[in-house]
């Protein structure tokens, strides 16, 4: 399993460079955080990866439309993810 996970670490990684380099525009979360397409891309490939690993565990991400806290109470596992941490520096 932990070659997996590197796998999908490495492929959102990969994603992110992509975006490397250029403008990226933010727009900003409820949090007033900014959130870039270089975060949606990492979410993207890591839940893909998550859910082809083992589908019956959920993931809980940054990126994740909101859970109801009453639903993720009952989840005795989960994948916790933040795609991209330093969205901030990334972006300067």
């Amino acid at each position: 399993m932990i070659e997996s996970l590197q796998t999908i670490a490495q492929r959102a990684g990969e994603s992110i460079l992509s975006f490397y380099g250029q403008p990226i525009p933010a727009e900003k979360k409820a949090d007033d955080s900014p959130l870039t397409l270089a975060d949606l891309a990492a979410h993207r490939v890591i839940v893909e990866g998550l859910r082809d690993l083992d589908s019956a565990i959920p993931v809980l991400s940054e990126e994740s439309s909101e859970t109801d806290i009453l639903h993720r109470r009952s989840w005795e596992t989960l994948w916790v993810v933040d795609p991209m941490d330093g969205t901030k520096e990334f972006i300067k």
